[in-house]
């Protein structure tokens, strides 16, 4: 009975026990071995790549970074360069505020000059009329009439306009300047009347007019108005600007009427006598 029982007990034991064979167990000894480092070295793997492409990030950022900062700077700089135009601007106009408001005071100085000048010319007319009045009666002259009009002392009155005749001699631009501070001008002549009377009155002497080509090259009066030549009124040949008179610069720029009373160019440094003339004051 007791052999039976231990038979059983070995039967059981080879239905529920397995042996392993001893190579089997040195394999997974050898594989539990390795697991871990292999584990190990993987997770050291993942980490390594994890933390290199966080660094790819970090650099992208802080190159991000630097790009904006860079920016910001021009951007700082420009602004800065803005500020500094609009305050130096602000102090120019402050400056200019500044020159206006002490200019005020000679502003109003030159306004009261200016008025000042206004009434000497009209004294000055006053006294010019008082003159030719005075010449009038000392001459016991009735050319000078209410109708026709007053020329100042020593100029010759004739249709509305005054004419004087020098016996100075002088450059043509010497002359335009005495007529000037005359409150004349060099003579302007327009109609055959004015010619006949001025003519009757040179010849046969040489007097400047105010006819020129030295400002443009075109011949003109000296109020700028364009001159026409009429033949009839040159000598033959003239106006021929020659330039071989050795006076100096330029050709024949300047007209005179010579001593038939025709025009002529002349080197404008020649000196000769000059006829003015202006309109003559209402009475």
């Amino acid at each position: 009975m007791m052999d039976y029982q231990y038979d059983k007990d070995q039967d059981n034991s080879a239905l529920w026990v397995k042996d392993v064979p001893p190579g089997s167990l040195s394999g997974l000894s050898r594989f539990k071995r390795w697991l871990f480092p292999a584990l190990t070295a993987v997770v050291i793997l993942i980490l390594i790549i994890a933390l290199g492409a966080s660094n790819t990030n970090t650099s992208n950022r802080l190159r991000a970074m630097e790009k904006s900062v860079s920016n910001l700077t021009s951007v700082i700089q420009s602004l800065n360069a803005s500020l500094q135009h609009a305050q130096e601007t602000a102090e120019e106009a402050q400056r200019l505020k500044f020159a206006v408001e002490n200019n005020k005071d000679q502003l109003a100085s030159v306004s009261e000059a200016l008025k000042q000048l206004s009434v000497l010319d009209s004294l000055s007319k006053s006294v010019l009329s008082l003159k030719c009045s005075l010449e009038r009666i000392i001459n016991n002259s009735t050319a000078g009439t209410a109708k026709d009009g007053c020329c100042p002392l020593g100029w010759d009155q004739f249709d509305f306009n005054c004419y004087f005749f020098s016996s100075l001699a002088l450059s043509w631009n010497e002359s335009r300047v005495w007529c000037e501070q005359h409150q004349a001008h060099l003579l302007i002549l327009h109609d055959d009347k004015a010619w006949d009377y001025v003519t009757a009155r040179t010849v046969p002497l040489f007097y400047w007019v105010g006819l020129s080509d030295w400002r443009t090259g075109r011949w003109e009066w000296v109020n700028w108005v364009p001159y026409t030549i009429e033949r009839r009124r040159w000598l033959p040949g003239q106006p021929d600007s020659w330039a071989d008179h050795g006076l100096g610069e330029g050709d024949e720029d300047c007209a005179h009427l010579h001593n038939d009373g025709r025009l002529n160019d002349l080197h404008c440094s020649t000196k000769m006598r000059y006829i003015c003339q202006t309109h003559s004051m209402r009475g």
